[in-house]
């Protein structure tokens, strides 16, 4: 039986959003967002509106049409323990200033849930399955992970990873470093340290370290222009 789209569950009013299909694209890009408890809702915001900064920046954008296609396709995820991972946004042809501001304001409105727990493996597989129904024909693929703490649920990160570079995909980290424990715990070694082993991999894999979520903004804006160059 085939799987259950992901694009289901969706609201309807949603769906229309994710628009152009069969054509063509330079990346196809999901963009795996922690919404763990370890993040509050300042930080939540500050995550936010740096995508919605980064993705609507003209610098963006330029790159966007620098590109062979001068397109990519963008998907936006939200993860937490391994139970729960949710597409916010589906799968969007992404051109020109029209196209970026547009998904900017769908992410303003888009609701947001927050859970405990922190499964990079399960965000990993959920952004498999996403890239799976990309409607576009993608010269890459790639999931960008962000986040502030340790895979502390499901199966390793390294094994979804694995599986995910053996189907041609990159993954890209972001991870955000700063003083405050997770759960109480700080991690068993640097978040940087833990994204270079258990996290990033695939053909021109890296990794941008956010110092802390006021600087996130600026760290996903260089992010996107090196994923789409």
């Amino acid at each position: 039986m085939r799987r259950r789209s992901l694009l289901a569950g969706l609201p309807a009013a949603v769906l229309p959003f994710a628009a152009r299909a069969n054509d063509p694209v330079d990346v196809a890009l999901v963009l795996a967002v922690d919404v763990s408890r370890s993040i509050d809702e300042d930080e939540a915001r500050l995550q936010r509106e740096g995508y919605r900064a980064a993705v609507s920046d003209p610098r963006v954008v330029e790159a966007i049409g620098r590109g062979m296609i001068g397109a990519i396709g963008l998907a936006y995820v939200e993860w937490a323990g391994f139970e729960y991972q949710r597409l916010v946004l589906p799968w969007t042809r992404i051109a020109d200033a029209h196209d970026a501001d547009a998904w900017s304001q769908a992410l303003a409105e888009a609701p947001r849930a927050s859970l405990s727990w922190t499964s990079i493996s399960g965000a990993i597989d959920f952004s498999r399955r996403v890239l799976e129904e990309a409607p576009f024909e993608a010269t890459r693929r790639v999931i960008d992970v962000s986040g502030d703490g340790v895979n502390n649920s499901g199966r390793p990160s390294s094994m979804a990873r694995d599986e995910a570079v053996a189907q041609g995909i990159t993954i890209n980290g972001l991870p955000i470093v700063n003083d405050r424990p997770s759960f109480g715990r700080m991690p068993p070694i640097p978040l940087d340290q833990y994204y270079a082993e258990n996290v990033i991999g695939g053909p021109g894999a890296f990794m941008i370290v956010a110092e802390d979520f006021e600087s996130f903004g600026t760290a996903v804006r260089r992010k996107l222009i090196r994923e789409i160059a």
